[in-house]
C-alpha cells in the first residue's frame, strides 16, 4: 500500500508506538487543563460591543467623563396586598445600613415610594464603571437577600444592570451543568445502541470529553486576543460533543467493517485512516471555514465563539487522527468486549443499512418523483422563514425564573419612570447643553418620555447628555419604536446641525439586533464560496461542490422555517417550556447558518466518499449510490442520531436562546440526515450520473486499485 498521506502515516505510527500516542494525548489534556487553571479568562468588556450610533455615542460620553455611575434599584413590596409601610421603613433602614458599609456601594439614596401604595424603592450608586460594578454586584446582591431573610413578610429583590446580568449568567451555568448531565449518558446509550459492546461505545464518548476540556484549556490564551462573551462554554459542549463523537464514530466503524472482512488490525487502521481519516479531515476543516465566517460578522462575542469552536474542531481531529489508531491497535478485537448480548444481536441481524435500504430502494427507482416529493416538502418547511422575525433579546426572553428579571419587571410596574428603556442623547457643540434642553421640553411633551430623577442634563467642555427613559414597558418592538422617534423624528427637529447621536443600553440592543441583520448576507456569501472551492477541490468536481451547496441551502431553510413555526408562535410553548417573544433572537440565525453548514458536511462527505468509491470500482451510477448510501448508513443514522441528542438537549433548558438553538440545530440535523441526505442527495446523484464528477472523469479500477487510491489520497 501507497503511504504518501499524512493521516496513514500518523495513523500508522500511532498504531505502531500506541503507548506513546496515547501518553502524548494524555499529555496534551492535562497541559491543557492546566492553562485553563493557571490563566483567567477574559471576558468581555462593554466597548467591545459597542455598534453603530449607539457605539459612537457611548464614545464620545467617555471621551468627556460624563458617563453614569452604574446603579442597581432595591424593591419592596407585600406579597398579600399593599405595603406596610412602617415595616418597609424598619427593612429599608437596615438595607441603608448594610449597604452603606460595603466598598463596592457609593452611596444610597433615600426610599422612593410608589403612587399606587404598592411598592417602595432604594437607588444605589455603585462605584467604578459598568464593569467594576460586574466584578463586586454578588456582595451588593448577598447584602439584599440578608435583609431579605431578616423580614419574611416583605417581598425584597434587586434589579439593575449588574446584578441582572449575574442572574442570567448564573441560569446558563446552571443550564450548562444541566446539558453536561443530559448530554453525557445520552450520547452513551446511543453509542451503545450503534455498537453493541461497551468498550467501543466508550471510547467516542470519551475522547469527545477530553477534546472539549482541552479545547476549554486552549482557548484560556487566546481570550486575551477573543475574549469571551459568555457564551464560550455552551458552545465548546455543543459541537465539542458532537463532532468528537462523529468523527470517532467515522474511523472505528470502518475500521470494525474491515476487519469483519479479514483484514488484520494495522491494515484495518491504515484503510479507515486513508478514508474515514480522510473525511475526518475535510469534515473539520469545512467546520472551521465556516465558523470562520462569523469573523466576518466583526463582533466580539461571535469571535470568541468563531475561536473557540476552531481549537475544539481542530483537537477533535487531531485526537481522532492520533490517540484513536493507537487505542484501535492496542485493544484489537477487545474493542468489541463486552458485548450487550440483545444489543449485539440486533446489530447483527438489522445489518448495515437494513433500514436505509428499504427507504433508499424507491428513490433509486424513481429519482425524479422522489427528488420533486423531497423538494416539495423542503420548501413547505421553508416557506415560514420569509416571515421571520428577527429582534434583539429583551426582558421578555429571559426566563421569569431569575429573581432579578421578576423584581425588574414589578418595578417597572409600580414604577413607570424607572422603565429600563433609557435612552443618552449626546450633542457636542456650542450650545449643545441648550439644544438639548429644547430637546427634554418635546420629548415629555410628546407623553411617551420622562426624564429621570437629578440632574437631567450632564456636561463638561463642550459636550453635554440628556437622558430620557421611555414609558413604554420593555420589549424589542417599543424599544424600535421609542429610538427610531428619537433619532428620526425629536432629535433631528431639535439638535439641528449640532453633532449629536443616541445611545444607552436600549439603542446598543436595538443596534447590535440590526448590525447581526446587515452582516448576515456577507457571512453567507463567505462561507458558501469557500465551502463550495473546499468540496471542488476535495472532490475534483464542480458538480459536487455546488450539488452540496444546493443541499446545505435547502437544510438551513427548513431549520429557519421551523424556528419561525416555533418561536413566533405560541402552539409549542407548553410542549418546550417558554413564553413566545413573537420573533426569533437576532444573533440566532447567522450562528446557525454557519454551524449547520459546517456539522452538514460531517456525513456529506463520508457518503459522497463511500459513493465514489463504488464509481471507481466501477459500479453503475445508480449502484454506486446504492452502496455508499447503505454502506454508510449506519455510520450516518448513528453520528445524526448524536448530534440531534445534544442540541436536543439545550431545547429543554431555561434560556430561550439556548432553546431556538438548541431546536434550529437538531431539527436542521434531522432533516437533513434522513430527507436531504436518504432522499434528494441519491435522486441527484442517479439524475447526474457521472456528470456529477464532472470535470473529473473516474476511471474505471479493480477493487486493489482503487484501495491504493485511497490509501493514497
Amino acid at each position: 500500500m501507497t503511504r504518501g498521506s499524512v493521516t496513514v502515516r500518523v495513523a500508522r505510527w500511532s498504531a505502531v508506538h500506541p503507548w506513546r500516542a496515547i501518553g502524548l494525548w494524555l499529555l496534551l489534556v492535562v497541559v491543557a487543563v492546566g492553562m485553563s487553571v493557571a490563566i483567567p479568562k477574559q471576558q468581555t468588556q462593554s466597548k467591545d460591543e459597542w455598534v453603530g450610533q449607539s457605539g459612537q455615542a457611548a464614545e464620545l460620553i467617555e471621551k468627556a467623563g460624563l458617563g453614569d455611575r452604574p446603579t442597581e434599584t432595591v424593591l419592596l413590596t407585600d406579597p398579600d396586598g399593599p405595603l406596610d409601610k412602617a415595616a418597609a421603613t424598619t427593612a429599608i433602614t437596615q438595607l441603608q445600613q448594610k449597604l452603606r458599609a460595603l466598598d463596592p456601594v457609593q452611596a444610597v439614596g433615600q426610599p422612593v415610594w410608589s403612587d399606587n401604595g404598592k411598592a417602595a424603592l432604594v437607588p444605589i450608586e455603585l462605584k467604578g464603571t459598568a464593569d467594576d460594578a460586574a466584578d463586586s454586584i454578588d456582595k451588593v446582591v448577598a447584602a439584599t437577600a440578608d435583609v431579605q431573610k431578616a423580614n419574611p413578610g416583605l417581598t425584597i429583590g434587586q434589579a439593575g444592570n449588574a446584578s441582572v446580568n449575574a442572574g442570567v449568567w448564573k441560569q446558563v451555568g446552571s443550564d450548562l451543568a444541566k446539558a453536561e448531565k443530559l448530554s453525557l449518558p445520552i450520547t452513551f446509550a446511543l453509542m451503545l445502541i450503534a455498537f453493541g459492546a461497551l468498550i467501543a461505545a466508550g471510547i467516542p464518548v470519551l475522547l469527545a470529553f477530553s477534546a472539549v476540556g482541552a479545547a476549554l484549556g486552549f482557548y484560556a490564551p487566546l481570550s486575551y486576543l477573543f475574549p469571551d462573551g459568555g457564551s464560550v462554554a455552551n458552545v465548546v459542549l455543543l459541537i465539542g460533543m458532537a463532532v468528537g463523537v462523529d468523527y470517532s464514530l467515522f474511523y472505528l466503524k470502518r475500521e470494525r467493517e474491515e476487519r469483519r472482512k479479514g483484514r488484520s488490525t494495522l491494515d484495518a487502521v491504515e484503510i479507515a485512516a486513508a478514508t474515514s481519516g480522510h473525511s475526518v479531515v475535510v469534515s473539520g476543516l469545512a467546520v472551521i471555514v465556516s465558523m470562520a465566517g462569523l469573523y466576518v460578522a466583526q463582533d466580539a462575542t461571535f469571535a470568541s465563539m468563531a475561536t473557540a469552536t476552531i481549537v475544539v474542531v481542530a483537537v477533535a481531529v487531531l485526537g481522532s487522527l492520533t490517540v484513536l489508531p493507537a487505542l484501535l491497535a492496542k485493544l484489537g478485537h477487545r474493542v468489541d468486549r463486552p458485548r450487550v448480548p440483545l444489543l449485539w444481536r440486533l446489530n447483527r441481524r438489522i445489518g448495515p443499512g437494513g433500514i436505509s435500504r428499504r427507504i433508499l430502494a424507491p428513490v433509486l427507482r424513481y429519482p425524479r418523483a422522489a427528488l420533486t416529493i423531497s423538494a416539495l416538502a423542503v420548501v413547505a418547511l421553508a416557506v415560514p422563514a420569509l416571515g421571520m422575525k428577527t429582534e434583539s433579546a429583551d426582558l421578555n426572553t429571559l426566563p421569569q425564573s431569575i429573581p432579578e428579571v421578576r423584581t425588574l419587571k414589578a418595578l417597572q410596574e409600580n414604577f413607570p419612570s424607572q422603565g429600563s428603556l433609557s435612552y443618552d442623547v449626546v450633542a457636542q457643540g456650542d450650545g449643545a447643553a441648550a439644544a438639548l434642553t429644547g430637546l427634554q421640553e418635546s420629548a415629555v411633551r410628546t407623553g411617551k418620555f420622562v426624564v429621570p430623577a437629578g440632574d437631567a442634563i450632564r456636561q463638561a467642555g463642550g459636550t453635554a447628555v440628556l437622558t430620557l427613559v421611555s414609558v413604554l414597558p420593555d420589549s424589542s418592538a417599543n424599544g424600535e419604536a421609542a429610538l427610531h422617534q428619537l433619532r428620526g423624528e425629536l432629535a433631528p427637529a431639535a439638535l439641528g446641525s449640532t453633532t449629536w447621536a443616541v445611545g444607552g443600553d436600549s439603542a446598543e440592543s436595538v443596534d447590535y439586533g440590526n448590525n447581526q441583520r446587515d452582516k448576515l448576507p456577507y457571512v453567507i456569501a463567505f462561507v458558501l464560496a469557500l465551502t463550495l472551492v473546499m468540496m471542488a477541490f476535495t472532490f475534483r468536481s464542480l458538480a459536487i461542490a455546488l450539488v452540496t451547496t444546493l443541499l446545505n441551502l435547502a437544510s438551513v431553510g427548513a431549520c429557519f422555517g421551523v424556528l419561525a413555526l416555533v418561536f413566533q408562535h405560541s402552539w409549542a410553548e407548553g410542549i418546550l417550556g417558554f413564553t413566545s417573544a413573537g420573533f426569533v433572537v437576532s444573533w440566532i440565525p447567522l450562528f446557525l447558518f454557519v454551524i449547520l453548514v459546517g456539522l452538514s458536511m460531517d456525513y456529506h462527505v463520508f457518503v459522497l466518499g463511500r459513493i465514489r468509491e463504488g464509481v471507481a470500482e466501477g459500479l453503475t451510477p445508480q449502484e454506486a449510490v446504492r452502496k455508499g448510501i447503505t454502506e454508510s448508513a449506519g455510520v450516518v443514522t448513528s453520528a445524526a442520531a448524536v448530534m440531534v441528542s445534544v442540541f436536543a438537549v439545550f431545547a429543554t433548558l431555561g434560556m430561550l436562546e439556548m432553546k431556538q438553538m438548541g431546536v434550529g440545530l437538531a431539527i436542521a440535523v434531522l432533516i437533513d440526515a434522513t430527507l436531504v441526505r436518504i432522499v434528494m442527495l441519491p435522486s441527484i446523484m442517479v439524475l447526474l450520473g457521472r456528470k456529477a464528477w464532472w470535470p473529473n472523469r473516474l476511471h474505471r479500477q479493480t477493487p486493489e486499485q482503487a484501495e491504493r487510491e485511497l490509501v493514497s489520497v
